[in-house]
């Protein structure tokens, strides 16, 4: 896993939202939840440029299905047969606060390894033992039968490599989601991210860990 690790790079995953207050859930915010949940992989897009694209295993397991605030997420994004120890691990928390509009808020967990292949033991947590990372929600809107947007100008920070900042690009279909990550330094220059374009997720019927 080390040999030729930092000579690809590594998708973020950026999805980010706030709010403790109730939401009715619309069918399109139920559609957005329901394309969102699942395992996907982007093996294909490996094969096809190995030299560019790592084989990244994305799981999207509901949590807190009680709850009415809109849908909560328990995140894994890990190279391939490295599933047991993923390089990012967060809950997301998707919502709709004007019809049409959906948001999707990132929040870190302390000591994530825990949690690594036990989506369940996030149900014991409160959410007020989640870190949110403010500024880095990604705004999106229902655009030719799929989900797409992006985070706001500079307001997503980040320290990765010399940055300043982060910006993300999602689009969120019935079986792929497309996720651009990239990171920009005081010169506008960017030091972390893919440069050819964004990672291609394709959802799995199943996913086995190793």
């Amino acid at each position: 896993m080390t040999k030729g690790f930092t000579k690809k790079i590594l998708p973020l995953l950026l999805f980010s939202l706030s709010c403790t207050t109730a939401f009715s859930q619309s069918k399109d915010l139920k559609q957005l939840a329901n394309w969102m949940r699942g395992a996907f992989s982007s093996s294909e897009q490996h094969l096809r440029d190995t030299a560019n694209y790592f084989d990244i295993r994305l799981t999207m397991t509901p949590v807190w299905q009680a709850r009415t605030d809109g849908f909560w997420f328990y995140v894994e994004q890990a190279v391939a047969g490295f599933e047991t120890k993923p390089y990012r691990q967060r809950v997301y928390h998707v919502i709709e606060p004007t019809p049409g509009k959906f948001e999707s808020v990132i929040y870190t967990l302390s000591d994530p390894l825990r949690f690594a292949g036990h989506a369940e033991l996030i149900e014991k947590l409160t959410i007020d033992s989640l870190t949110e990372k403010a500024g880095c929600a990604v705004l999106l809107s229902k655009q030719k039968g799929a989900f797409s947007g992006g985070t706001v100008g500079k307001n997503c920070p980040s320290e990765r490599k010399g940055a300043t900042y982060a910006t993300s690009q999602v689009t969120i279909e019935k079986s792929r989601l497309l996720s651009w990550d990239q990171g920009f330094n005081d010169k506008e220059e960017q030091v972390w991210g893919a440069e050819k374009g964004g990672y291609q997720f394709v959802k799995q019927k199943s996913l086995k860990r190793n």
